[in-house]
């Protein structure tokens, strides 16, 4: 029965990372898929319904909606990878450190990291990118300011459970380093719940983005993101819903195949 399961899950994860892949590979290639510039406006086409030239319509400014969710996908998703990256190496780095030497430094670390917590991502990432001003840096920066905590804690936990192995006893008898210990022996150990934590945070990240990007504190017109073509078109939504319909469902929709990702892998290696 087990074995079935792991079997079914194995699939899940193929599926759902197949998925994933296609997304990204959009992304990369909008200028090639996308039928018309994403930036280009028109007087004659302003709020035109999806039609066989625009296949998602046009917004307020005449602009083809389907060639911006192309372009915002590209913008949207390496936006939220490059993000989840730093904060992944940031925090594990930390986190790495801190469980290994504890001490003073990981009394500092952690409690950085709990101040970092004690507040909603949301509400410090508003109030960051509301001091920094707008533009997708500035969305970045006031996300991965309590992004990498996550992975700080969870390295930390780890680095505390295998640091008195046998092991790594022995690789400390051998005279090797603490840095050479920590590459060899510790972080080979948790890389792979670390990156399944990152895979998790993709969906979040997104949200968060998309969501600084509509309060106009993120990525600025007339660049193409999601976040940012909503809260353009919401205001004539009644008279062009495509506008706000189409990005909001791609937002969804990118979400939703991430977090289906991340809960996937989790599963196969709690089947392990």
């Amino acid at each position: 029965m087990n074995h079935k399961r792991k079997k079914i899950n194995r699939i899940k994860v193929i599926i759902s990372a197949g998925v994933a892949l296609l997304l990204v590979l959009i992304a990369l290639f909008a200028n090639v898929i996308a039928p018309n510039d994403p930036y280009a406006t028109s007087a004659s086409a302003i709020r035109s319904a999806p039609s066989g030239e625009f296949l998602f319509g046009t917004d307020n400014l005449g602009r083809c909606v389907f060639s911006r969710v192309l372009y915002g996908a590209r913008t949207t998703i390496a936006a939220t990878f490059i993000l989840v990256a730093i904060s992944f190496i940031l925090g594990s780095f930390i986190g790495v450190l801190s469980g290994y030497y504890g001490g003073i430094l990981d009394e500092i670390m952690m409690r950085i990291a709990d101040i970092m917590l004690a507040f909603p991502q949301m509400v410090v990432a508003i109030a960051v990118a509301g001091i920094l001003g707008g533009g997708l840096s500035s969305a970045m920066i006031a996300l991965g300011i309590t992004m990498w905590t996550g992975f700080a804690r969870l390295a930390r936990s780890h680095t505390f459970a295998i640091k008195n192995c046998p092991y790594v006893q022995a690789a400390k008898l051998a005279g090797k380093s603490g840095p050479a210990i920590m590459m060899a022996h510790i972080l080979p150990n948790i890389i792979a719940p670390l990156l399944t934590n990152a895979l998790t945070q993709i969906g979040t990240t997104m949200i968060g983005i998309s969501g600084l990007s509509f309060l106009g504190l993120g990525v600025v017109p007339p660049t193409a993101e999601w976040g940012s073509m909503i809260n353009e078109s919401r205001a004539y939504i009644q008279i062009a819903p495509w506008a706000v319909l189409y990005p909001a469902i791609a937002t969804i929709v990118t979400i939703i195949v991430f977090n289906y990702l991340g809960d996937c892998v989790m599963e196969y290696r709690d089947e392990d």
